[in-house]
């Protein structure tokens, strides 16, 4: 169930950027280009996507008991 999380985080965190960098405009080529709507979503997505790898990874180390 781990890898799941991991896949989904690290997922969001690309999804992320790519909004990021469309938001800004420096990556064109559709509508989102230049709105910044599109780079508080990515950044959110990077944050959200950050937080659950790093809980996963967390998880990960701790012993099960």
């Amino acid at each position: 169930m781990n890898r799941i999380w991991l896949v989904g985080g690290v997922l969001a965190i690309l999804v992320g950027i790519v909004f990021f960098f469309q938001g800004t405009g420096l990556l064109k080529g559709s509508s989102m280009t230049g709105e910044t709507f599109w780079l508080w979503v990515g950044l959110v997505l990077i944050v959200v996507g950050g937080v659950v790898v790093f809980r996963v990874s967390r998880s990960a180390r701790r012993p099960s008991s």
